[in-house]
């Protein structure tokens, strides 16, 4: 089996790369709430119980799961390669004088591979290096930030720095400064385990591309139809160059552009819309009257001709998917108190393991009960402390390996 392949939304998933939920999660305090991009604080030990099940309901149903810090510790076994690493990292990570960035370097490196990474990912605080001094006044006047590194807490929705797309791998440029380091790790999985593995994949997207483009935006919908959102975090030059090299160097014949409203209840496509059956898809409905879907598709002479669909989403679908009828399951049903209720604990995110087969939060009881009545069997977890971070199963999970629906 080849590391990289996923053609489908939908396939049987056979390997996943997940980040078991660690210390970075309690870095987290109000102060710091907006910059991390969290609205609450998870209960690590209960977060952690909740992440193990959800491993645990994967590998039940035949997948293999492999970890961040264990993909990431294996590509910085070269201790060139881990030096690198270290420096771009804290490079990126833009602390406050050359001085810090040296004490941090020596602080890190002094560390196995497997330490510095699971440190790197919960940050470094200052009382970390408690004999640190610095002639800096940038760093005096930073002393009351209690971290010289911040911590990685969005790290474990894995979906988001990259997205595996058919035989290729697409690193994105991440939309807040906070969430780029997280690209920075899985460059180096890319180039130095997943590249070793398997030397002619691809890669359509890259760390250094200047446009913000996110995983949760990439859905992979059959084997020559990708659908990318146009959302708060993704923006439409990093669609089009994504849609030019990924249409001109594969097989694929089409990207679908869905144009979300760009807040943060619905930042990303995967937030309001996911795939769970070949024609089956749950959907918030607060976004099925204002979408706006566009088709982008290969012309003679390299280039890639846009135009904006007609019609309702459903015939969207059913033309690029080639079906004759799509089914449209409603987050929440026709309530719109619980449909925003269960939108807001990621109702609309599920995970399909295989065709008609979905992980979704045990919370969001009614649009479970709906999927259940239409014929998609529910595999829920328990979520009180994963949801509090804004992203369910699918968010949660990269696949690296999927069969073809």
């Amino acid at each position: 089996m080849s590391y990289i392949r996923n053609f489908s939304e939908i396939g049987r998933l056979k390997r996943v790369l997940l980040h078991r939920i660690g210390h970075e999660v309690e870095g987290l305090v109000p102060d710091n709430f907006s910059q991390l991009l969290f609205d609450d604080i998870p209960y690590l030990k209960t977060a952690r119980a909740e992440h193990d099940a959800f491993a645990d309901t994967l590998r039940q149903n035949g997948v293999e799961v492999v970890y961040y810090v264990d993909e990431l510790t294996d590509a910085l076994a070269d201790g060139e390669v881990r030096d690198a690493f270290l420096r771009r990292l804290i490079d990126e990570s833009r602390v406050s004088s050359q001085t810090l960035a040296g004490a941090l370097f020596e602080y890190l490196h002094a560390m196995s591979a497997a330490e510095m990474v699971r440190a790197v990912i919960a940050g470094v605080r200052r009382r970390d290096l408690p004999d640190f001094r610095s002639p800096h006044f940038a760093d005096f006047i930073s002393a009351s930030d209690p971290f010289y590194l911040d911590p990685m807490p969005n790290l474990y929705f894995t979906r988001d720095p990259g997205a595996c797309v058919g035989d290729g791998v697409s690193i994105h440029h991440m939309h807040t400064r906070t969430r780029r380091r997280e690209s920075l790790l899985l460059e180096y999985i890319y180039r130095y385990k997943w590249l070793r593995e398997e030397p002619d994949t691809k890669a359509w997207y890259d760390y250094n591309d200047p446009y913000s483009l996110e995983g949760g935006d990439v859905l992979v919908l059959d084997r020559e139809t990708v659908a990318v959102g146009l959302s708060q975090r993704t923006t439409a030059i990093a669609i089009e160059l994504f849609a030019r090299r990924l249409l001109m160097h594969s097989d694929f014949r089409r990207v679908v552009v869905f144009e979300i409203p760009k807040t943060r209840a619905f930042m990303h496509l995967d937030t309001v819309f996911t795939m769970v059956d070949r024609d089956k898809f749950v959907i918030h409905p607060e976004i099925e009257d204002p979408l706006r879907v566009f088709e982008m598709v290969p012309e003679r002479g390299g280039d890639v001709h846009f135009s904006a669909m007609t019609g309702t989403l459903s015939e969207a679908l059913r033309r690029v998917l080639r079906l004759s009828a799509v089914e449209l399951i409603r987050c929440g049903g026709d309530d719109p108190i619980t449909a925003q209720r269960e939108q807001w604990n990621d109702g609309s995110n599920t995970l399909a393991v295989a065709p008609g087969v979905v992980i979704t939060y045990e919370r969001n009881h009614v649009t479970n009960e709906l999927l259940d009545r239409r014929g998609v069997t529910v595999l829920p977890i328990p979520s009180s402390e994963l949801s509090r971070g804004r992203g369910g199963p699918r968010c949660m999970s990269c696949p690296l390996w999927r069969e073809d629906a």
